[in-house]
């Protein structure tokens, strides 16, 4: 299947969020969606704050809304930022998403909607997690 038409309703609803971003601050507005193991999409915008560290990520925003609906496991995430071109997830959020799926897909999207799809593995090799704790 084509990956567009796999993660078109995706990818639509990363544009869509874009537009509720609230990035007074830094202008730089980002949207995202994740769709996670049961098929359930969830939305999410980066929200600033005047105290920048209160402020969050789209991408952080999309997976929160999912876990706080008892989903721990994402399939897939989109990413779209306000610069017309692709937009990676910040470290943090590679982490974030590293937590909830080692085998996320990892979808970057620009203005026109042409995709570019990613591992987590390409973008967060070698990452930390709960097997980190695990005794051997």
């Amino acid at each position: 299947m084509d990956e567009l038409k796999k993660y078109q309703k995706l990818v639509s609803i990363a544009h869509e969020s874009l537009k509720e971003a609230y990035a007074p601050y830094s202008d730089f507005k980002v949207g995202a969606a994740v769709i996670m193991e049961d098929g359930k999409i969830y939305g999410g915008c980066n929200v600033e704050n005047a105290s920048f560290g209160a402020s969050n990520c789209a991408e952080r925003t999309a997976i929160f809304k999912g876990v706080s609906e008892g989903n721990r496991k994402i399939e897939a995430i989109a990413i779209v930022g306000s610069n017309g071109e692709k937009t990676f997830p910040c470290g943090i959020c590679r982490q974030v998403i590293n937590e909830f799926s080692k085998d996320a897909k990892i979808i970057l999207t620009n203005s026109n909607k042409e995709i570019e799809v990613f591992t987590l593995e390409e973008l967060l090799p070698h990452g930390f997690s709960k097997q980190d704790f695990l005794e051997e």
